[in-house]
């Protein structure tokens, strides 16, 4: 399957999720919508930083929302190394010996939470990570090629929706709930690399500067995006957010 049409079934996916719902799509819709797709019991979502507490945003069940409580509170974990080091990190059976030693606190907790599988997969938007989607089995599996591909295109999804998601709980409007995500992805990254010359900093601090002027002037982050990348709009160095001026 290509990626354009394995993007697009992920998609409609996760938006059927959403409709039975009643809402627009979440980031608990990415969840539901995997769990119901791939080989798995579970899964959960956490949003992780370096610069701040890590905490979990959802769950499908119980098992999943203690994976993803263990995992932060202890510190080890699929999940942590998945984030730390920006790969997935696919964990078919729990029992493994290597695993016991790698994580000895956390094996033992997440197979007593009924856990036999966890596959972990890193948000990611170029150097920006967000967070992790977590899922797991309730016996040893492993996932095919088709599997993890489908696994790394909904972990894609939740990056968009979560970062999204972000701007809008905020207060900043959103009139197209779910469109073109991945030109939407992309334009993001564009810009965030273009403010890292403009501003003279690391893709972290421009991704928050572009976040922070949507959020003050209650605008959507992609409609601001695409007006860095079209040049309609420049970020002085010493300007706060809501300072930033328009180029005509």
């Amino acid at each position: 399957m290509g990626p354009e049409s394995r993007s697009a079934r992920i998609h409609l996916l996760v938006a059927e999720q959403a409709a039975r719902r009643g809402a627009r799509v979440a980031v608990v819709d990415v969840c539901a919508a995997a769990v119901a797709a791939l080989p798995v019991g579970g899964a959960g979502l956490s949003a992780m930083s370096r610069a701040a507490p890590s905490h979990p945003l959802c769950s499908t069940d119980d098992t999943s929302e203690q994976l993803e409580e263990l995992q932060l509170t202890l510190g080890e974990g699929p999940c942590v190394d998945a984030f730390l080091h920006g790969s997935a990190v696919l964990t078919p059976d729990l029992l493994a010996r290597d695993l016991q030693d790698r994580w000895m606190v956390f094996a033992e907790a997440a197979l007593e939470a009924g856990a036999r599988a966890v596959f972990a997969l890193p948000l990611q938007m170029g150097a920006i990570s967000p967070g992790v989607l977590d899922l797991y089995a309730r016996a040893p599996v492993r996932l095919d090629a088709e599997e993890l591909a489908d696994a790394l295109a909904f972990a894609d999804l939740a990056t968009l929706v979560l970062l999204d998601t972000r701007i809008d709980e905020a207060g900043g409007p959103r009139s197209h709930p779910f469109e073109d995500l991945g030109a939407y992805r992309a334009e993001i990254d564009q810009a965030s690399g273009m403010l890292t010359v403009q501003l003279g900093v690391g893709i972290e601090e421009a991704f928050v500067r572009l976040r922070a002027h949507a959020y003050a002037r209650g605008r959507r982050l992609a409609d601001v995006a695409a007006d860095v990348v079209g040049r309609r709009l420049r970020f002085p160095p010493d300007a706060d957010p809501d300072q930033t001026g328009q180029d005509t």
